[in-house]
């Protein structure tokens, strides 16, 4: 033992930045074979002859150590450098760390500072004493011999780097021991923490934790007879690992705690609406299974949900003819649900259901608008191929008097004021809390440019939908006003529906979209999309005013626009 500690000492003084033990190397050969490699070579260098320079060096490849025992084993050269590389990168680390705690912690550690200099300045600051010689104890305690008041002693730590080892545990007791750690901030210092009482932290749930954390470090520490106060090599290993167990404990249990105790009072509140099926209301405008609708939103009522969202489709109240509105079935809709005292969100669809993902019913628009379809196709949006896709209108015919001698915006505005004179009543009495407006296919912002009917599979690229003749004219006029008259068509390389983009001329690595043609026409693309929402939005302001107004927006396509652009 004395061995032991004398060699443990030596090593305490060699390393430059205070590391505690010199680590041996784990991928040392044992004595037996190394002895055995050092007589197979002496006994080569015998029955050769081999020369006194050649046995030089293979001496020089194994060199004898002295072993605690007494007894002398070999160890290679190149393994005695790994070593050595070892400790210098353990040594910069260290300075790392104490440079750290110097410029960031305010900790008075001089320059040659060792780990007990580390451990004495965190027990200080967690509000411990430490002693010149070690000794450390609590504050609001007496260190070891002087005794309480009563007598019994008081529990101390020393700030030797030796650990609380792993049979002095109690079976068990590492559940529900609480973190020390004030954040998770100081979880970087855990290895050096894990030797001290861990201090009152606001997310220990409850004093009998902290005292049972308490009560295991006064069991794992015998400060007289504790063989692992003793710097060995397998003290060391021992302590390490428990090190590592301590550690990952305590960030459970500290992880547990925070998600048991999180208090979200004073945030904001979150209203909470649960979508209505999208065929509540019949073709005929008639509220369907009243009775079941009923249930339902007892259901929700008694789960404190705030309101519910419902469809106002366009190709139901004004199916027949234009201006030719029917409200029944949405005014007794939304009778059942004030009764409920459930609130309602509106959404203004100017789109057709159906064909989409999650559609399971069939509403097409309005039927005088397909008749128009029938004899204008120009009215929906076009692919390159001339395809019409009737999902929704065209935003070419934004301002065209197409549509029985109104506009689309027109038309759009029209149904909105109509829906806000007919509901008066529950926008007065707030059970409309807010209007969202659709503003393209499926509602939302974008253009119908993946349409799975035309045969579209993820992840193809999709096509450009420009090609009806009011876009075609829009196109024209912009090209001509930039001076190339030529610029006024469609890329003819951009690929089909489900090419992939470096299979394509346009949207390859340094392909077209970055050339002139290229940014001007996705600048035109992308403005006509703008455009045609801050027309539609600013009407619906217009008509509903007072209430709060939403609009379903495909961020993925205009920032996929962006970044071409950019």
């Amino acid at each position: 033992m004395a061995s032991e500690m004398q060699r443990y000492d030596t090593n305490e003084d060699d390393e430059e930045m205070g590391m505690d033990v010199k680590e041996e190397d784990d991928e040392d050969e044992d004595d037996e074979e190394k002895n055995a490699a050092m007589h197979a070579i002496a006994g080569f260098d015998g029955v050769h002859g081999s020369s006194s320079s050649s046995r030089f060096q293979h001496h020089q490849q194994y060199q004898e150590q002295p072993t605690p025992g007494g007894s002398r084993r070999c160890r290679p050269l190149e393994e005695k450098e790994r070593t050595k590389l070892r400790e210098r990168q353990r040594r910069a680390i260290t300075a790392k760390i104490l440079a750290g705690l110097r410029r960031h912690g305010n900790y008075n550690l001089r320059v040659r500072a060792d780990i007990n200099d580390v451990i004495s300045a965190l027990a200080r600051e967690a509000g411990w004493v430490v002693l010149p010689d070690g000794t450390t104890f609590p504050s609001r305690s007496q260190p070891q011999g002087t005794g309480s008041a009563g007598g019994t002693p008081t529990t101390m730590v020393t700030s030797s780097s030796s650990h609380i080892p792993t049979q002095h545990i109690p079976p068990g007791s590492l559940k529900g021991v609480p973190s020390g750690f004030q954040n998770t901030d100081d979880q970087s210092a855990c290895q050096m923490k894990s030797v001290l009482v861990p201090t009152s932290s606001p997310y220990d749930s409850s004093s009998t934790a902290r005292s049972q954390t308490s009560a295991m470090v006064a069991d794992g520490l015998d400060t007289q007879n504790d063989p692992f106060l003793v710097g060995s090599a397998d003290s060391i290993d021992k302590q390490v690992k428990w090190v590592e167990l301590q550690s990952v404990v305590e960030h459970v249990v500290d992880i547990h705690t925070k998600l048991q105790e999180r208090d979200f009072a004073g945030t904001p509140y979150i209203p909470v609406y649960v979508m209505l099926p999208l065929g509540v209301i019949n073709m005929k405008s008639e509220l369907v299974d009243a009775d079941g609708l009923v249930k339902q939103l007892r259901v929700l009522k008694s789960i404190n949900v705030d309101g519910v969202m419902v469809d106002c489709w366009w190709g139901i109240v004004e199916a027949n003819a234009p201006q030719d509105y029917n409200w029944n079935g949405y005014k007794r809709l939304f009778q059942v649900v004030r009764e409920h005292k459930l609130k309602i969100k509106v959404v203004m669809s100017f789109h057709e259901c159906g064909g989409n993902i999650g559609d399971d019913v069939c509403i097409p628009l309005p039927h005088w608008v397909s008749e128009i379809g029938r004899s204008n196709p120009d009215i929906y949006f076009t692919d390159r191929a001339g395809r019409r896709n009737p999902e929704c209108l065209s935003w070419g015919i934004d301002k065209e008097r197409v549509l029985r001698g109104r506009t689309a915006v027109e038309v759009y505005f029209d149904y909105m004021r109509s829906f806000r004179v007919e509901f008066d009543e529950f926008f007065e009495d707030g059970i409309i809390s807010m209007v969202e407006v659709g503003l393209g296919p499926c509602g939302e912002l974008r253009y119908p440019s993946n349409p799975v009917k035309h045969g579209w599979r993820y992840p193809g690229v999709g096509e450009f939908q420009c090609y009806d003749q009011y876009l075609l004219k829009k196109l024209r006029k912009a090209a001509e006003a930039r001076g190339h008259s030529f610029w006024a068509r469609g890329p003819d390389n951009a690929g089909s529906y489900n090419s992939r983009p470096q299979e394509t001329g346009f949207f390859c690595d340094g392909g077209d979209y970055d050339g002139y043609y290229g940014r001007f026409f996705l600048n035109w693309y992308s403005q006509v999309l703008i455009d045609h929402a801050d027309r539609v939005l600013s009407l619906a302001k217009l008509a509903f005013d007072g209430t709060c107004i939403a609009a379903k927006e495909f961020i993925g396509g205009i920032r996929q626009l962006a970044m071409l652009l950019n």
